[in-house]
């Protein structure tokens, strides 16, 4: 990365002024037993909250903006800003909410009068959301070629830590990376294990790894078209971690949530090969052991991804263990990823993890490619520090 990232001190005088901060309200909303739309997790909300009231204290009217959900350009209730306005109102006042940016197709397009539309009577414009930095789209690489801008505090952060990661971690640095497509994080694993010292794949990914080596996989997620890609990666010389055992579930069987099993479903666990039929869905207790195991050594620990299907109790058990395992390592701790930060907040782990990251794609693109298309833009507005 080129240039510096400006920050709030960077911004002119404040007093009497008005700034348009860009967050990242992108929260879930479901519906109440009223029929009211309820936010379950209002994470993201209270995490813009430092940057809100620097701001205020230092005399500035605030407009927010963000999106929420994927409305596809125009307007729809079910994605309206509204649950998100009434929760802001509680935590903090003052504070004018914009409707949901996507509402406008000129938001995705980039579409310069959008950006015009969304600057006017504004003096100063700052991002907070580090989630949405990897989209290119109006309110996030415009205004900075508009107003003098800066990062909030929440983007920041997240950049501080993450750059650190890139630069000069402490050792062992140990990546580990789960979910379920190996298409959406090839380019991340190969990153990070130009990095790392040990890299750690579990999840539905792991089994393209496992048919890369000539293990049999069952009926377990698998991506034909990248296994020549995994057997590449498995010998650039890093060390690969992969499950030695999987809890696979019986042929006919399914993954549930909050509803009951229907009798006569079952789990077992299989070594590296599973039997055709059978669904890879959680890491065994031997890969348990193993990966905590290699956690607890590390100087730096990065997490990224679930382990298996843990919104099902019965297939949880390896994700949980590396929540506890992260948690419990006296180095370094980074969490990305949604589901990796429900895992955290659904076990009580997350106030024990140095830094929960709050934009999933972003930082995974950022250990990639070294640069956002929101920090670019920063990096490019009128009050941005010298290189």
């Amino acid at each position: 990365m080129s240039g510096s990232l400006p920050v709030l001190e960077d911004l002119p005088e404040l007093e009497g002024k008005r700034v348009l901060l860009r967050a990242d309200f992108n929260v879930p909303v479901f519906d109440g037993p009223d029929g009211t739309r309820v936010i379950t997790d209002d994470y993201r909300i209270r995490a813009t909250l430092p940057t809100i009231r620097w701001l205020q204290d230092h005399g500035a009217a605030v407009t927010a903006c963000s999106h929420l959900g994927r409305p596809k350009g125009r307007p729809d209730p079910a994605f309206s800003i509204e649950p998100v306005r009434r929760r802001l109102e509680e935590l903090v006042q003052g504070v004018e909410l914009l409707e949901n940016l996507r509402f406008s197709p000129g938001e995705e397009a980039n579409d310069p009068a959008f950006v015009d539309q969304l600057v006017a009577g504004h003096d100063a414009y700052v991002n907070d959301a580090f989630g949405a930095s990897h989209r290119a789209h109006a309110s996030i690489v415009g205004p900075p070629s508009r107003l003098p801008s800066a990062a909030g505090r929440l983007l920041a952060r997240e950049v501080e830590v993450l750059s650190s990661l890139l630069g000069e971690p402490e050792r062992p640095f140990v990546a580990v990376v789960g979910g379920a497509k190996i298409a959406d994080k090839l380019g991340v694993l190969k990153a990070l294990a130009a990095k790392v010292d040990v890299l750690v794949v579990g999840g539905g990914m792991s089994y393209t790894f496992l048919k890369a080596l000539g293990h049999e996989v069952g009926a377990s997620l698998l991506d034909e078209g990248h296994v020549a890609s995994c057997a590449e990666l498995l010998k650039s010389g890093t060390e690969i971690l992969l499950p030695s055992d999987v809890v696979a579930l019986a042929p006919g069987s399914s993954i549930h949530r909050a509803e009951p099993v229907p009798e006569g479903e079952s789990i077992e666990v299989f070594g590296e090969d599973i039997p055709e039929g059978w669904e890879g869905a959680d890491i065994g207790p031997e890969t348990r052991r193993r990966f905590a195991e290699v956690i607890a050594s590390a100087r730096t620990v990065l997490w990224n991804g679930p382990m298996g299907a843990f919104e099902d109790e019965r297939l949880s058990a390896g994700t949980r263990a590396v929540a506890e395992a992260v948690a419990s390592c006296p180095g370094f701790t980074v969490v990305g990823g949604g589901d990796s930060v429900s895992a955290l907040n659904s076990y009580g782990l997350a106030d024990r993890i140095d830094h929960v990251s709050s934009g999933g794609g972003a930082s995974l693109e950022l250990i990639e490619l070294g640069d956002l298309p929101g920090l670019t833009a920063l990096r490019g507005a009128s009050n941005a520090p010298a290189a």
